[in-house]
């Protein structure tokens, strides 16, 4: 199993502070989830049904009618590299190491690298896979660059794949209007956007035989009854969705604004975190550890990703921490 962020209560009891004590910052997931109202009893007593309006709300707000449910973006990601013949793939790094370890477990030649020399070689490649904004290192791309590539990897009957994880704080950026178009598969999560990681909740996006293909592998009842009448709401609630929004790209910069005072300028970022590299960044991130701060650590390259403070006091709470390291 790969370390992920979000290890609060193994941390807690590590240093043996209370979980409620702690500032997470470990996930980038928004610290203001959607608000779930009670739920009716019948959704957990009832086998979940396709007809329930989730496939309509998602495809309004995805803009696209080309997608499946799925238990996250994980199942994907998990799934995708059964689906076609052993090859070359091409995965982002720095990235979320999901994507290459679930394609070298299939049996396919990895290779990690930059986006630029990815790009670069995409004709030597049976599949590139992106994350758009990186995560952790925020790069953001052309839409229209995105799309020549994946008719470049089309021609040859290869495969763009696009996580968009972070990507609902900007929506115009999304490729999921243009899936449909055999080659293209782009990976969406309410997790992070809506804070409602807990639901392990996702779509794929891409052309109707693959998303077939996709679907027998998963089999049926992707997404549990309770998931898909929250999801429905969130996805459908445009006017909390326009109101989140310049709330988390202030709430970003408010946060590089932070570190960079600290000296730690992030490296890169989004509207759901900032990332900084640092050569001491395992020291920095037990001593903020001590401190009942959680962030998440990367090895290579050594570099912490801090996600948003909820409010007044966690920002003051990340700023008087640095603050008391630095002295």
């Amino acid at each position: 199993m790969l370390e992920h962020g979000g290890r609060l209560l193994r941390a807690a009891q590590r240093h043996g502070i209370p979980a409620a004590q702690w500032l997470d910052l470990s996930t980038g997931v928004s610290p203001w989830p959607w608000p779930v109202p009670a739920l009716p009893a019948e959704v957990w007593h009832r086998l979940p049904e396709e007809e329930d309006g989730l496939f309509a709300a998602a495809s309004d707000y995805y803009g696209t009618p080309h997608l499946l449910p799925v238990a996250g973006s994980q199942a994907a990601i998990q799934a995708l590299p059964l689906l076609r013949a052993r090859g070359r793939v091409g995965v982002i790094a720095p990235g979320y190491n999901e994507h290459a370890h679930a394609w070298r477990r299939a049996g396919h030649e990895v290779f990690d690298a930059g986006a630029d020399v990815l790009i670069t070689e995409a004709d030597h490649l049976d599949v590139l896979v992106l994350i758009h904004p990186n995560n952790p290192g925020g790069e953001h791309f052309d839409a229209a660059a995105l799309r020549a590539l994946h008719a470049r990897l089309a021609a040859r009957g290869g495969w763009l794949v696009v996580d968009e994880a972070f990507i609902d704080a900007t929506p115009a950026d999304s490729l999921c209007p243009a899936t449909g178009t055999e080659g293209l598969v782009v990976l969406r999560s309410v997790g992070k956007f809506f804070g409602m990681a807990g639901a392990r909740a996702g779509f794929v996006c891409a052309w109707p035989a693959l998303l077939q293909a996709l679907r027998e592998q998963l089999g049926p009842w992707t997404l549990g009854g309770p998931t898909r009448w929250a999801v429905t709401r969130a996805l459908s609630d445009r006017a909390w969705q326009d109101a989140a929004r310049p709330r988390l790209h202030a709430a970003s910069q408010r946060l590089a604004a932070l570190l960079r005072a600290h000296g730690l300028p992030p490296s890169g970022g989004s509207a759901f975190f900032q990332w900084c590299r640092h050569p001491r960044a395992a020291a920095l991130h037990e001593a903020l550890q001590t401190r009942a701060l959680l962030t998440r650590l990367f090895d290579a390259p050594a570099s912490l990703r801090f996600g948003l403070p909820p409010d007044e006091a966690g920002f003051a709470r990340l700023d008087a921490a640095l603050r008391a390291l630095a002295a």
